[in-house]
């Protein structure tokens, strides 16, 4: 089994606090209010939200799988940080990959927005090979769904 990891930063206006609960807390209801095309609903299979949680999560008609499997692995709401694993879904998702691991963390910036900071790491099956176009495809998702959950709080101060 291999592993191809990457990294990624996204400053934010929103506040540390504000935006780990949006994307981390409530992402569950969230995402599917704001991007239903992305997300259509998240249903939690086993656990209360922390730790050891699995959650099914069920792509919108925009989405080209289906659904994903996603068990949290580490959660701490003091320091802003958040682990996942995605551990089952699509053969279009999983047929080259054993897992994904996300792990995020909200970082305040001095100017009183924050930075998202994301390593993912995909785990590969034996000696395969992920095309640098899907992981530039996963980026760009990741992007839009942050961007999109930072415009909603821009638009809904009271969120």
């Amino acid at each position: 089994m291999g592993a191809i990891t990457y990294d990624m930063e996204i400053p934010s206006s929103i506040p540390a606090a504000k935006m780990f609960k949006a994307v981390v807390l409530d992402a569950d209801t969230l995402i599917p209010k704001i991007m239903p095309q992305a997300i259509k609903n998240v249903e939690i299979l086993e656990g209360d939200g922390g730790v050891g949680t699995v959650k099914l999560i069920h792509f919108g008609e925009g989405s080209q799988y289906k659904s994903v499997k996603h068990r949290v692995d580490a959660l701490d709401t003091e320091n802003l940080t958040h682990s996942y694993s995605i551990v089952e879904g699509d053969d279009a998702l999983m047929g080259a990959l054993e897992s994904i691991t996300y792990h995020v963390k909200i970082v305040p910036t001095e100017d009183g927005g924050c930075i998202c900071k994301n390593r993912s790491i995909y785990h590969t099956k034996g000696d395969v090979e992920i095309n640098e176009e899907k992981i530039k495809e996963g980026k760009e998702r990741a992007m839009a769904m942050f961007k999109a959950i930072e415009a909603y709080l821009q638009a809904n101060p009271d969120a």
